[in-house]
């Protein structure tokens, strides 16, 4: 009801029905559809080879695999967690012929039933409508290697994992776990809800238990220290000539210095640079990295020990986790940006107006990242001072994320407010509490 001049009460103005056509559950979903079927096409007949790692490597691993002749991670150490194998191997269900086709599917898949979930069984709100929308957005921002990827599978376990986080912080920490043991990038996560849950222990006990079977398993099946072999793998590369850190490098070829170069390392599979004082960079990395997640923790734990409250810290610290994981990476690639996905969504399924200007970012992220990946990807690789420039505004972006992240966890402990309205389609009214 609504009271007009005259002081007489009358009934609040409807929806136009082409609005609420637009933000109801079915133009989402036909939207979630058109987005998919647009990165699918993209995926196997657009411009540059959007699957190469997923039609000539991922293929290889699993077909490897299936004839007995090798078994990575297993007979050989490997790159990626043990657990990167199972997706491999599932998308070979229809053949080689199909390997393509059915990787996009079983991603496609997956999204889906996060979409399910974040949409929620209950009626449908302003919240989490915006939160699907920018999810869609942030996709087709991104482009096909929002699909194409390893990464593109534990995004949305690690975005169901988040949105467990509030009422059910074991099923969360069981999510983020699995997602971790396929790729690394979901432990900074599984950081985050120790820190910001006051069941942390739970959390973390399910997540050694749930780690403890995964390496068990990996030993009986005669890995030996292989499991672990992808600590080695990562540490062992260089300087990625998408990685934040190296724009130093690229600018210093745009200038016309014959001392840095851009080459391809056949060993793993990818572009790197070199040139004066790239090793050492490249070997400083991992301890800057650590450093910084250190002290971005720390921010977390001070803003949790001062009472701020879970929904306060828990998706600005999981998305300042992950910037620095991108930021501070030596590897930088492009399917990254994925990452970003899972936190932002959490936080404008939570506290929208806060997380406004994050989720601004992230899609400018992601647009940078498509205008780079794949179609233009060799002006980039000969150092076009154009391409160097959106590499670098990209860059700066995560910088601009991190710091605002930053800047958000000591707010958080520096006063004691309430907490947002939840909104959450996992988040219970025993949520505080938890």
């Amino acid at each position: 009801m609504t009271v007009g001049p005259d002081g007489a009460a009358s009934a609040r103005p409807r929806p136009s029905m082409a609005r609420r056509i637009v933000g109801g559950r079915l133009a989402l979903w036909v939207a979630f559809l058109a987005v998919h079927a647009t990165l699918v096409l993209l995926n196997l007949h657009g411009q540059g080879w959007p699957l190469g790692d997923v039609e000539a490597v991922y293929l290889q691993w699993a077909q490897q695999a299936a004839n007995g002749w090798l078994r990575m991670g297993i007979d050989s150490a490997w790159v990626y967690p043990i657990l990167a194998f199972a997706p491999m191997a599932v998308a070979l269900a229809f053949g080689p012929a199909w390997y393509p086709e059915t990787w996009l599917g079983l991603v496609s898949v997956l999204d889906a039933v996060a979409f399910a979930i974040l949409l929620g069984g209950a009626a449908l709100s302003r919240t989490r409508r915006i939160a699907a929308w920018w999810w869609l957005a942030f996709l087709l921002l991104l482009g096909p290697i929002a699909l194409g990827r390893i990464d593109a599978v534990t995004v949305p376990i690690a975005l169901v994992g988040m949105l467990f986080a509030f009422g059910r912080p074991r099923v969360a920490a069981a999510l983020l776990t699995i997602a971790t043991w396929i790729k690394v990038w979901p432990a900074a996560l599984l950081a985050a809800l120790v820190v910001a849950h006051r069941r942390r222990m739970e959390a973390v006990m399910v997540a050694v238990a749930l780690s403890t079977g995964i390496v068990g398993v990996s030993l009986v099946a005669g890995s030996g220290l292989n499991v672990f072999g992808f600590i080695g793998e990562q540490t062992g590369r260089g300087l990625q000539v998408e990685a934040p850190i190296g724009v130093f490098w690229l600018w210093s070829i745009v200038a016309g210095s014959g001392e840095s170069s851009i080459g391809y390392d056949r060993d793993i599979l990818t572009y790197q640079i070199s040139g004066p004082g790239v090793e050492v960079v490249s070997s400083l990395t991992t301890p800057v990295m650590a450093l910084a997640a250190i002290g971005a923790v720390l921010v977390g734990v001070r803003a949790v020990r001062r009472g701020a409250a879970v929904l306060r810290v828990l998706a600005p610290l999981a998305l300042t986790l992950v910037v620095v994981l991108m930021l501070a990476n030596k590897v930088g690639s492009p399917q990254f940006a994925t990452w970003l996905a899972a936190p932002v969504v959490l936080g404008l399924a939570t506290d929208r107006r806060r997380f406004l200007l994050p989720a601004l970012l992230a899609a400018l992220v992601a647009a940078t990242t498509q205008v780079i990946y794949p179609y233009w990807y060799g002006w980039l690789l000969a150092a076009d001072p154009a391409f160097v420039l959106v590499l670098t505004l990209k860059a700066a972006l995560l910088a601009v994320i991190a710091a605002w992240g930053v800047r958000t966890l000591w707010q958080a402990g520096s006063r004691r407010t309430g907490p947002p309205a939840i909104d959450s389609p996992i988040a219970t009214a025993r949520a505080e509490e938890a």
